[in-house]
């Protein structure tokens, strides 16, 4: 049981990580950080396309990340 549960962690972290690394950066540098909380709030909503998928990816593998890791640790 712990097993199967530290290789669906082990897929799940290698899902979150691709996801990750394959979404546009929003802003460039430090400057794009402090000036572009407004545009995040106001601005242009990723709300179709490539980037939405690997938000949405990112977002169920990290859920199920966490899930795992507290089972593994309650079970151990």
């Amino acid at each position: 049981m712990t097993l199967a549960l530290k290789i669906i962690l082990l897929i799940a972290s290698i899902i979150l990580i691709v996801s990750i690394l394959l979404q546009s950066s929003n802003s460039a540098g430090l400057s794009g950080s402090i000036g572009g909380g407004a545009e995040q709030l106001f601005g242009k909503k990723r709300s179709s396309g490539y980037d939405a998928l690997l938000s949405k990816i990112a977002t169920v593998t990290a859920v199920l990340f966490i899930v795992i890791s507290l089972v593994i640790v309650a079970i151990e």
